[in-house]
């Protein structure tokens, strides 16, 4: 079901400021209407700080055009400046290594008249689909604004001349939110800049953060552990959150999460809620007492995902490792047309728990790269009623049934994710903060698992 925006109250369209008259101006934004008996009479939410770090879409356009290989960050290094020089030779603009508007419109285009005559490599395609549409825009944290008012401040790191930081401040109020006869509304402050000129105004980013108040951080970009503003903006949030879903080369950035957790950085991966229904339903199928003990006798576990993105399949294995105590010990990537994974596991006992990934090739581009098709928890032991199959669809559940067996297997469908936008599922997440021990505990076991593939 799609959620309605409700309609927001303009107190101050966007106005450009001194980074170093923001609060004040800011106040006057109160003062104003905090008396006022003939007109609006508004007050300041005081529930939290969201704080979004959010770059400009070149490396991410020069990632699928094949020009840039490297991490969709936002931080202009010499792999970015090279990709922008190669990009602007081939399509004959002037060779500086640095992007502007109308550099960012040409990659657009051709990005879209690639996609239109499916010019693009499997690798571009990958890329592309790696990209959530309803991640760009203010429209997004218009949304979150309406349901969760706070302070919005907005970090817009851009691939160009560094020029200093350029300051916005407004406000605007959800008609829906009243206390009393005053609207209760959000302010806005939005800082573009390098990813250099950022960081070093990262002191004046900190003061800007409601003291005494929750702090979430969503990083809409690599994880950059790193990274002096990451760090600064970490160690002031009382969650962090990303989504592993538009990781452009997951296994390695799924690996920095793994840093973040040794660094006790309380991480939340929207990600994780999208397999929520699977693990419930998984759950559910040993829930009866009758099957309660047949959990132990799984030794057998089957993936599929949309192929592109193994995050959402590697987390559902980690936490079913992670429930029942299966400890990673060899990983094995055999490539091929269903990107294939195999990951043996030891449990208590020393038994051997065997699990493969694949990644299916899906013809149309979904909302999220690497949703979970369908899956098979079974067992070697035949006298085991263990044998379960989830899956999102028709076509995962006739797969995993004709994978053969003679057991006979309980079958169950999850229902279709696809209406789930990332701000309903941001907007759940706004309602908690702190770690989540669960997923931490899982993404420890993940992190385990990929290790081991380095290791071979």
């Amino acid at each position: 079901m799609t959620t309605q925006t409700p309609p927001l109250v303009s107190l101050q369209d966007p106005k450009d400021v001194s980074i170093d008259v923001i609060e004040q101006e800011l106040r006057g934004i109160w003062q104003t209407y905090s008396n006022n008996e003939d007109g609006i009479a508004a007050t300041r939410a005081t529930t939290f700080t969201f704080i979004v770090y959010e770059p400009e879409p070149t490396q991410y356009l020069l990632s699928v055009l094949g020009f840039y290989t490297g991490p969709v960050d936002g931080i202009a290094g010499p792999r970015t400046m090279a990709a922008i020089k190669s990009a602007q030779k081939a399509y004959g603009m002037e060779t500086t290594g640095k992007s502007n508007e109308a550099f960012i419109e040409k990659l657009q285009a051709e990005f879209e008249l690639a996609k239109t005559d499916g010019r693009l490599s499997e690798a571009q395609q990958k890329a592309a689909k790696s990209y959530s549409p309803d991640l760009e825009g203010t429209g997004l944290t218009d949304s979150i604004a309406a349901s969760n008012p706070c302070r919005i401040i907005t970090l817009c790191p851009t691939v160009g001349e560094d020029e200093g930081v350029k300051a916005q401040v407004s406000a605007y109020c959800p008609i829906n939110k009243r206390s009393h006869n005053a609207l209760i509304c959000c302010e806005y402050v939005t800082l573009r800049g390098t990813a250099a000129a950022l960081e070093r105004i990262g002191g004046i980013i900190s003061e800007l953060i409601i003291s005494g108040l929750p702090t979430f951080v969503w990083w809409k970009a690599s994880p950059q552990p790193e990274y002096g503003l990451f760090k600064r903006l970490a160690s002031r949030g009382d969650t962090v959150i990303i989504d592993s879903s538009t990781f452009i080369n997951p296994q390695e950035n799924l690996l920095e999460l793994g840093q973040m957790l040794e660094q006790k950085i309380p991480l939340a991966d929207l990600n994780w809620a999208r397999i929520g229904p699977w693990q419930e339903l998984t759950a559910a199928a040993f829930d009866p007492p009758e099957r309660r003990n047949a959990v132990k006798e799984v030794d057998r576990v089957t993936i599929d995902y949309e192929q592109g993105n193994p995050s959402q399949a590697l987390m559902y294995l980690a936490w079913v490792a992670n429930r029942l105590q299966w400890r990673p010990v060899a990983y094995e990537y055999e490539g091929g047309d269903y990107d294939i994974r195999r990951i043996k596991f030891l449990n208590g006992e020393q038994k051997t728990i065997e699990a493969e990934l694949a990644g299916v090739p899906m013809t149309d581009w979904g909302e999220v790269l690497g949703d979970l098709i369908s899956l098979k928890l079974s067992s070697t032991n035949l006298q085991a009623d263990c044998c379960t199959v989830l899956c999102s669809g028709t076509t995962g559940c006739m797969r995993m049934e004709a994978s053969g067996g003679a057991q006979a297997c309980r079958i169950e469908q999850v229902t279709s994710l696809a209406d789930q936008k990332t701000e309903q599922l941001l907007g759940k997440q706004l309602q908690r903060w702190g770690p989540d021990a669960l997923y931490q505990e899982s993404l420890g076991v993940m992190i385990a698992m990929l290790n081991l593939a380095n290791n071979n």
